[in-house]
């Protein structure tokens, strides 16, 4: 059983910053650029997410942020599980805390964009299994047959 905790997180953190820095450039090698919604972490410090890091003895395991883009209107960004510490729970235990603290900040709907590519269909599977389902594109978004948009109500 991993024995792993989720917390609060700052892009200041050097350990977090890298991980966001290698979703990063995993999305920019896996998407043209026009199709690609990525944000670098500084951008995320600017936007004001609330950020949270799975952990393990210290070391970050996956990471995930929420912003709020409308009133009562959150977004997901930066969902990222460590290669190597995939298929352990991590983007489970993580998007739990971000449910839970859309609640707390008193959000009534979480939506997200995520690719369409084969190599995105986990992430697809674990949203819709916690309620996600296939919506519009939302806030600035357009249509893009790269991307996949979901929505839930809380």
């Amino acid at each position: 059983m991993l024995a792993m905790q989720v917390s609060r997180a700052s892009v200041e953190d050097a350990d977090v910053q890298a991980l966001l820095l290698r979703h990063f450039d995993l999305m920019r090698a896996s998407s043209p650029e026009e199709s690609c919604h990525v944000m670098e972490p500084g951008a995320l410090l600017e936007r004001g997410v609330t950020l949270f890091a799975a952990r393990d003895s210290g070391a970050v395991l996956g990471v995930g942020a929420l912003a709020q883009i409308d009133t009562g209107h959150g977004e997901l960004k930066s969902m990222h599980t460590a290669t190597e510490a995939r298929g352990r729970g991590v983007a489970r235990a993580i998007l739990a805390s971000l449910l839970d603290e859309a609640c707390a900040q008193g959000l009534t709907r979480v939506s997200l964009e995520t690719g369409s590519a084969e190599m995105f269909a986990p992430a697809r599977a674990l949203y819709a299994a916690h309620g996600f389902e296939d919506c519009p594109p939302f806030g600035s978004y357009a249509e893009d047959p790269l991307s996949v948009f979901m929505t839930r109500t809380l």
